[in-house]
């Protein structure tokens, strides 16, 4: 997990990734106070090192010099070899009501220099011509620049009278292809219900860093804010992400033109509760997603981690699949001893049987009942496949406490396609009825294919935590309450199989410097 120097008052904010020559380059925002744009390389995705921040605020004055926030890299299309930083800003005379977008180039991705603001803009921020002032803005300025680029009033909000009396107009994302490109906005339609008016605003390059306002590029008619947009092709179909606060989950639709409805599927959540801010980026191999991660998920000012990216794909039906990152290959340690304890709850019913060499059979005709593998585990991976030989319930146990029994509890519906991940420990003696601990942290749904069957893998990285059904990513989270312990199968008023049990354990993570927490 990548953040900020655990212990500061900073956090990490969104972020976004590119990828080029065989290294990763992250810039993310740096909360609460937003002051600069932070960039950090790795070359496996899994260890980061911080470098010199891209971008600062600008000088008092510019249109700039109150906040940074969301940003977009990608390679400059009108000049080979260098790139375009698009970024959002806020100005202390705006008091930050009101979001605008500019730009920054490199040719390096480590030196940034920021684009020439309008006349308009530099004449209006200070009284220059006061005795004392300088006789030029601290900022460099050209007539013909069209930055800072403000929202068009003919399709979108673009005054403080208008809506909620604060404007968006933020988190830009470019998207090219052949001699067009746009550069997507986090904006806010013009008309209809004051909270249902969020939408992904456009402007088209009409030139070389020309933009011009269009017409939405896709307002669903349900968000106060649609945050974060990426656009991107697969197969001739292009997808479009999205973040939502309302649910602060990230969501994504699909068309066959750009200029096309764009369309939902029954099931349109790349990931659950909780994962935000999500972003795109291709490297060889194919596309990551990205985002941060709010334990607890409710204030997202502190305590963010970046999670492991994931790998995305589309399935046959044109529906997006999150699959777990191949670079947790290179932390596989050694795989663990398959052997298992019997029941682990004294006194309770329950009996483990081996009907052949690669299956267990776990049975418990009432209560609930842990079976556990014999060695402890911190960091691993468990893969297999579960199917229910009765009605009941079952799941999984990890880092679980042998004599309290503390610890995460995976509980799985394999008829309904149901997963519910929780903490569950115990609290101070004394404690009355605050000693029992019971969290919910994260749940999630799919389709069940094979009624009462499942192939899973559960992965546990430091703090990070990883739920895959059926090959997909259904829960991705971080969580510090449990570091260690037993890894097995729980069973309540059931008989499961389990069959292809594979476990390994991983390698921890490694602190790569002491500007970063990696788990």
């Amino acid at each position: 997990m990548y953040s900020e120097t655990s212990g500061s008052r900073k956090t990490l904010g969104d972020v976004d990734v590119l990828y080029h020559d065989g290294i990763y380059h992250l810039f993310h925002l740096v909360l609460p106070n937003h002051d600069f744009i932070a960039h950090a390389v790795s070359d496996n995705c899994m260890n980061w090192r911080r470098v010199e921040n891209a971008l600062f605020l600008g000088h008092p004055g510019s249109w700039d010099d109150s906040m940074l926030w969301t940003i977009h890299v990608s390679p400059n299309p009108h000049r080979q070899g260098s790139w375009r930083m698009f970024y959002t800003g806020l100005s202390r005379r705006d008091h930050g009501q009101k979001q605008r977008i500019g730009m920054a180039e490199s040719d390096d991705l480590y030196t940034w220099r920021k684009a020439p603001v309008s006349w308009k803009d530099g004449r209006s921020a200070l009284p220059y011509d006061l005795p004392g002032r300088p006789a030029q803005p601290p900022f460099e300025y050209d007539a013909s620049s069209c930055f800072p680029l403000d929202p068009d009033g003919r399709y979108y909000e673009a005054e403080f009278n208008e809506g909620r009396h604060w404007l968006s107009w933020r988190d830009p994302f470019y998207y090219r292809e052949g001699k067009r490109g746009w550069l997507l906005a986090a904006g806010r339609v013009n008309h209809g219900p004051v909270v249902r008016r969020g939408c992904v605003a456009v402007m088209e390059e009409t030139a070389p860093n020309r933009f011009e306002a269009r017409p939405p590029l896709h307002h669903p008619g349900l968000y106060d804010d649609v945050e974060v947009p990426n656009l991107f092709k697969i197969d001739g179909e292009y997808y479009l992400v999205g973040s939502m606060r309302e649910d602060a989950k990230i969501r994504y639709w699909h068309t066959t033109q750009i200029d096309a409805p764009w369309r939902s599927y029954a099931d349109n959540v790349l990931l659950a509760e909780g994962n935000y801010a999500g972003r795109v980026c291709q490297d060889d191999r194919g596309l990551l997603l990205w985002n941060f991660f709010t334990p607890g998920a409710a204030d997202r000012l502190s305590n963010n981690l970046m999670p492991p990216p994931k790998r995305l794909s589309r399935c046959e039906s044109g529906q997006l699949h999150v699959h777990t990152f191949e670079g947790f290959q290179s932390v596989i340690d050694r795989p663990a001893s398959l052997d298992m304890d019997g029941p682990l709850k004294d006194q309770r019913e329950g009996a483990l049987e081996r009907p052949a060499s690669d299956a267990l059979e776990l049975h418990c005709g009432c209560g609930f009942q842990i079976f556990a593998l014999r060695e402890s585990f911190r960091c691993f991976r468990l893969q297999a496949s579960l199917k229910m030989l009765s009605e009941g319930k079952c799941g999984l146990v990890f880092r679980l406490d042998r004599q309290t029994h503390d610890g995460y509890y995976l509980s799985l519906d394999l008829f309904k396609g149901v997963a519910q991940l929780r903490a569950w420990g115990s609290g101070p003696d004394g404690s009355g009825e605050e000693m029992m601990q019971f969290r919910s942290i994260q749940s999630a749904f799919w389709e069940q294919k094979q009624r009462g069957e499942a192939e899973i893998k559960v992965l546990a990285y430091g703090s990070y935590l990883e739920v895959s059904i059926g090959g997909r990513v259904r829960l991705s989270l971080a969580d510090q309450t449990f570091t260690h312990g037993a890894l097995g199968f729980c069973v309540e008023s059931a008989r499961v199989q389990v069959t292809d049990l594979r476990v390994d354990h991983y390698l921890p993570p490694a602190q790569t410097d002491e500007h970063l927490a990696n788990g």
